[in-house]
């Protein structure tokens, strides 16, 4: 048995909040770089969560610091009602900047009810709103580590485990469960275009992790799959609705497709599914500028007669998933109403 675990860099360091700034880790540029972008202000916060100085779960701890943040400015301001705006202000602009992950929507939609109760207490905002977006990014992390508990018995010992973009810890997490448990297993990532966020920040992760990591170009995975080279299909989701479908990464939907044509199991992970997102239509898809497609680690890869397009999420329908791993356990993609059942009778 596996006593401890490396922790990836990427989990362990990713977003600080100092006394006069936050500090956010810059993956455009890891592992090449280590370098940290310094936001003053919710707005700068905003800013480096839209040009994805930080992506996957990263958003939502950038976005609990930016609140802390206009908490601190809230707390100059004369009245109450000022104080109200200004945080309400920040929290819109938050959320706005990656509308398809729910997960800044909801922490940003908690501290606000921490910032209501202090206002009517009459107490400091920042105090308050800072303790809760620590405690936010804690539950988050504890969340993630219950769900790879339950992910990783669905790892068979010596799998090939294939992965899309960058799962942040509830991949992490799972992989750290299995590898606890004694097995062991190989990782292929894709790369994922046109950040590369599988081929710098999943495939250093896992090599972090001691995990024998190989790197594939997005369109390699069904070839892998028609002959029998991949275990399993893993990825997180931004989001799953309550009728089942997975919304994550763009490219998620040809590999899920493959694998269920290939008899490859595909396991979404998520700390929860959606309560109000009932169905795919209620899902806002974020597009991105196409110009990003054209570029590629700053250089571009396509001439300037050329456009470009860029869907950043696709949505998986239930039929293509085998199983939806939560903190509370694992569920069929067609019974996502029973983790909102009392926990107890939840299937660990």
């Amino acid at each position: 048995m596996t006593s401890t675990v490396p922790v990836p860099t990427l989990i362990s360091q990713s977003v600080l909040l100092d006394d006069d700034a936050v500090r956010i880790l810059d993956r455009r540029v890891f592992p090449f770089e280590r370098t940290w972008v310094t936001c003053r202000d919710h707005e700068d916060v905003a800013r480096a969560i839209e040009d994805m100085v930080t992506q996957s779960s990263g958003p939502l701890f950038a976005a609990a610091a930016g609140m802390a943040l206009a908490a601190r400015d809230a707390d100059r301001l004369a009245t109450v009602e000022q104080r109200r705006e200004l945080m309400a202000g920040a929290g819109r602009r938050l959320v706005s900047t990656r509308p398809t992950n729910n997960q800044i929507r909801d922490v940003v939609a908690e501290l606000l009810e921490v910032t209501e109760t202090a206002l009517a207490a009459g107490e400091r905002l920042a105090p308050v709103v800072e303790h809760s977006a620590l405690d936010a990014g804690h539950r988050y992390l504890a969340r993630s580590r219950a769900l790879g508990e339950h992910a990783a018995p669905l790892i068979p010992d010596g799998a090939t485990v294939l992965t899309h973009c960058w799962a942040e810890s509830y991949l992490t997490e799972t992989v750290a469960a299995v590898l606890r448990s004694g097995k062991r297993i190989d990782a292929i990532c894709t790369e994922t275009r046109p950040y590369l966020q599988g081929a710098r920040l999943t495939a250093e992760s896992l090599a972090e992790m001691g995990v024998p990591t190989r790197l594939i170009t997005d369109g390699m995975a069904a070839h892998l799959m028609s002959r029998g080279e991949v275990t399993a299909f893993v990825t997180a989701a931004d989001r799953v609705t309550m009728d089942g479908h997975v919304v994550n990464k763009i490219g998620t939907l040809q590999i899920a497709v493959s694998a269920h044509t290939f008899g490859v199991p595909y396991v979404a992970l998520v700390q929860a599914p959606d309560r109000q997102a009932p169905d795919a239509a209620s899902v806002e898809l974020e597009n991105r500028d196409g110009d990003e497609v054209l570029h590629c680690l700053g250089r571009r890869t396509a001439s300037t007669r050329v456009a470009g397009l860029y869907p950043a999420f696709d949505i998986t329908p239930p039929r293509f998933v085998s199983a939806v791993v939560t903190d509370r356990g694992r569920f069929s993609p067609h019974d996502m109403a029973s983790y909102h059942n009392d926990p107890a009778e939840v299937q660990r």
